[in-house]
């Protein structure tokens, strides 16, 4: 099972004084489901990724994951998105970022 609740978000060449700000906006982002924000439905990640079998679930959650943040968050670029094994055997997002495009 994949936990994007518990996402870990690297923050690489970003400034201090923004990187909080951007961690704290990326946390909301992927902790919300797709569908469950209100005035903005398409905010949060698709869950089409649950029921996948472990490898195409991770590919359909990292191409989530960079296209969301791509949408909603301009001041970072994903750079790639890892996974790690969490203390319960699930599996964790680590997703690392630049400083995007303004």
């Amino acid at each position: 099972m994949i936990d994007t609740k518990d996402a870990v978000i690297m923050l690489n060449g970003i400034p201090e004084s923004e990187v909080e700000d951007i961690r704290r906006c990326l946390t909301a982002l992927y902790m919300i489901r797709e569908g469950e924000q209100p005035l903005d439905r398409k905010f949060g990640l698709s869950q089409e990724f649950v029921d996948q079998p472990e490898p195409v679930a991770r590919n359909m959650l990292a191409l989530e994951i960079m296209e969301k943040t791509k949408q909603y968050e301009k001041r970072a670029t994903v750079e790639k998105v890892e996974y790690s094994l969490g203390d319960a055997g699930q599996t964790i997002p680590v997703v690392h970022l630049k400083r995007g495009d303004l």
